[in-house]
């Protein structure tokens, strides 16, 4: 990359917990969007803090050998991604160094293990996304994407190469069929969900639908593949578009089970990582025939079915209680008479609950960002044989880990990264635990 003269040379020394390349200078880190770890770069500070700085990258002087062509051209200006300049598996590697950095600053435990990082496809991956729509009065049309990179705005996508297909190569054609419409500047949002054999697109619409509009969506829809539906106001207010809508399901094959979902329903994002996440996390937790097994933050049974599979009986418990529905339907689907599903808030005291006071021989968690701080006091009461703790945040995660260990009396046998979200700085890990006696 070259880049006019000026500016301060930088060596980059680190990756941010966002993608962004770190370098120290004057003993202050510098954060640099587009730089990469072993680099020489020419840089400019844009904005000043008392512990850190931001600046614009300028030049790279020295590459990085795993620096990259990103794959998308709008790399850069979308905000979607962080680290499609990095190849790959540098990009594992460096989530996997950053989570065992959390793990001992904040929780102050190392894994006895290391696992291997799980890894999926990089490109076509995502089945769920929240992409922004803006009609542009002044050019009399509409753009469809991803925030740009530290800005408000809307970058002007006409594919995503990261989208699951059919949406990969589809954002063009849906900014100028919304640009079509009668109410152009009240479509604000689409939300994706791709199933295994069908698409739905539920377009947030602030005003109902002028005369024709309809029909350029049907007509649309039949065109692409896809189905629409609207959302005049919050999640409940979704519906299709014409008649009931269509079963959206994904196929968990390694295990016999397909599972049911609403286009607004919480999933994870990349199929096929997905299952290899539930297998992982299976061969972790090692549930026996005849084993009762607690699953929390359970959702639509995405591990609570599988793991009917395996074990004597299991109990999913979740805080959504169209989720536990959902969950209930799931195991009725798939025949699983040995699981059963409660709604309760796990972030409150537990301790009131009937199934709180039963015991469990392994447990599993997969709570959101925030965490688990809230129920592992309940997991140590159980005292399970082992304990898989799926997570979406490396802190929080840390943060349990440590009380997990010096608090509850347990050990981290391993932990490890696996790529969800790749070229994203988004890091899922998964770690595990035992009774240190």
């Amino acid at each position: 990359m070259t880049g006019p003269a000026g500016g301060e040379l930088a060596s980059i020394v680190d990756l941010g917990h966002d993608g962004r390349g770190v370098a120290r200078l004057g003993g202050k880190a510098v954060f640099v969007a587009g730089a990469l770890p072993g680099e020489t770069v020419r840089i400019r500070r844009q904005r000043r803090g008392r512990r850190h700085d931001e600046a614009e990258l300028l030049e790279v002087v020295t590459a990085s050998p795993e620096r990259v062509t990103a794959p998308c051209p709008a790399f850069g200006r979308c905000g979607g991604c962080a680290l499609q300049h990095l190849a790959p598996a540098a990009q594992i590697a460096a989530k996997g160094r950053q989570l065992l950095a959390e793990l001992a600053r904040i929780g102050r435990v190392t894994p006895e293990r290391t696992l291997a990082p799980l890894t999926g496809p990089t490109l076509g991956y995502r089945r769920r996304a929240r992409i922004g729509a803006k009609y542009l009065t002044r050019k009399g049309r509409a753009i469809v994407g991803f925030r740009e990179q530290d800005s408000p705005h809307l970058a002007d996508l006409e594919a995503c190469p990261v989208l699951a297909a059919p949406l990969d190569g589809m954002l063009g054609a849906l900014a100028a069929l919304i640009g079509s419409l009668s109410i152009p500047a009240l479509v604000p949002q689409i939300e994706v969900a791709v199933a295994d054999a069908a698409t739905v697109l539920v377009l947030r619409v602030l005003a109902p639908l002028g005369p024709g509009d309809a029909e350029r969506l049907v007509a649309f829809a039949a065109r692409h593949g896809v189905e629409f539906w609207l959302q005049e106001a919050g999640p409940d207010s979704a519906r299709p578009l014409t008649g009931a809508g269509t079963a959206l399901s994904y196929r968990l094959a390694g295990f016999d089970l397909t599972l049911g979902f609403g286009p607004l329903d919480f999933v994870q994002v990349n199929a096929a990582l997905n299952e290899r996440m539930v297998e992982l996390a299976l061969e972790l937790l090692e549930p026996g025939r005849d084993e009762a097994v607690l699953d929390l933050f359970c959702g639509l049974g995405n591990f609570t079915l599988p793991l009917a599979r395996h074990c004597g009986s299991v109990l999913g418990i979740e805080g959504d209680a169209a989720l536990v529905a959902r969950a209930r339907d799931n195991a009725a689907r798939n025949g699983l008479g040995n699981v059963r599903f409660k709604v309760a808030n796990l972030a409150a005291d537990l301790r009131g609950e009937p199934w709180a006071g039963e015991r469990f021989a392994r447990v599993l968690l997969d709570p959101p960002r925030a965490g688990a701080v809230e129920v592992l006091p309940l997991v140590a009461r159980s005292r399970p044989r082992r304990v898989v703790y799926i997570s979406c945040h490396p802190g929080t995660l840390a943060r349990d880990a440590g009380l997990l260990v010096h608090e509850h009396g347990f050990r981290l046998l391993a932990a490890g990264v696996m790529d969800m979200f790749p070229h994203t700085a988004h890091v899922e890990s998964v770690a595990v635990f035992e009774p240190a006696r």
